[in-house]
């Protein structure tokens, strides 16, 4: 009886230990995060075709103060082409 118990332990370490090893760990992420803090990659809308986008990919620029970030230089170049009209 002990000696059962005895295996079913070792597999059930082994089974730890292998999927472990298989699955990747926490630490890896998959999403970028900054130092112990929130996800890094904020999804925003453009403000011109108003589809949403990774921060980090957005074109952005500085009007009056305030960052306004676009999708495209295409979204970017029309929304500049109605501020001058």
């Amino acid at each position: 009886m002990i000696r059962i118990l005895i295996y079913l332990l070792l597999i059930y370490v082994a089974y730890r230990v292998f999927r472990s090893l298989m699955t990747p760990s926490e630490s890896s992420g998959r999403r970028s995060r900054g130092e112990n803090g929130p996800a890094v990659d904020i999804m925003i809308k453009d403000p011109v075709c108003e589809v949403y986008f990774p921060k980090k990919d957005g074109i952005c620029i500085n009007i009056d103060g305030n960052e306004i970030c676009f999708c495209s230089r295409e979204c970017r170049d029309k929304f500049l082409n109605l501020q001058n009209k």
